[in-house]
């Protein structure tokens, strides 16, 4: 779409529609096709692809002629995010199974809402649609596009605690990833399956052992996630010189682009 002006405004609307409709009929949704299928992690999956019509239509709008899936980043190299996603996570993986005990109460659900759902509708929606199309079709910056998908994303895990100082370390957390998988998205060409195989990954060590019952953590949970973090970030830069390529974020396009 040639109009900015008018591409951000289907952004906003659609966004605004999906926001309001999940809102009201997300368990809705997921109840009546639990009765069908009777299976709780299906209907999880099925729910949230529902919702997102809205932002399916809006993409959709603003593509065009231009190809739907890639304006999405569902285009690019799946084993290339997946590769990337699990080297940068097996810090994770290894000091979680010699510190914490193997969580024997995973289950299917589990993976299939706390981890698959999760991982792909979250970096779908707010990455791939809130942040990808804002900073692509529009002329605003890395912080403006950034920043409203992060804040969701941070408020979206407050129902993991009611005690205020553990509510603002897991709202940090997560606001601060929501700008790293972002970032990480833009830094990859715009290949979604990057953050989307990360915040699987992630999630999936964070299940498959007895870390913690929120996003927050303990010091131990967060070394490693932070050796995750910086390996994130430092095999990207590495990526990116390999490849003779610039940074996709710098200083002419933080705020408005130029």
């Amino acid at each position: 779409m040639k109009n900015p002006t008018k591409a951000l405004l289907i952004i906003i609307i659609s966004f605004g529609i999906y926001f309001v409709l999940d809102d009201l009929y997300f368990k809705t949704i997921r109840k009546a096709i639990f009765e069908l299928t009777n299976q709780k992690g299906i209907s999880h999956i099925l729910a949230y692809t529902i919702s997102g019509i809205p932002l399916f239509i809006g993409t959709f709008l603003i593509s065009r002629n231009s190809d739907f899936f890639k304006n999405l980043g569902l285009s690019k190299s799946v084993s290339k995010g997946f590769l990337f996603a699990l080297i940068c996570t097996l810090p994770m993986f290894i000091g979680f199974s010699f510190i914490f005990d193997f969580n024997q109460k995973i289950s299917l659900n589990t993976l299939l809402i706390s981890i698959v759902a999760a991982a792909f509708f979250e970096e779908l929606f707010y990455r791939g649609f809130l942040f990808g199309l804002p900073f692509m079709k529009t002329k605003l910056g890395f912080i403006p596009s950034v920043f409203f998908g992060a804040l969701y994303f941070g408020i979206l895990h407050l129902y993991q605690s009611t005690e205020l100082g553990e509510l603002l370390g897991i709202f940090l957390v997560t606001f601060l990833g929501g700008i790293l998988f972002a970032w990480v998205y833009a830094e990859w060409n715009f290949n979604i399956w990057v953050p989307i195989f990360l915040h699987m990954l992630m999630n999936l060590s964070w299940e498959l052992f007895s870390v913690s019952e929120n996003a927050l953590g303990g010091i131990y949970s967060n070394v490693f996630r932070l050796i995750t973090v910086i390996l994130i970030i430092v095999l990207t830069v590495f990526y990116k010189k390999k490849n003779g390529s610039m940074l996709e974020i710098n200083k002419k396009n933080i705020l408005l682009k130029k």
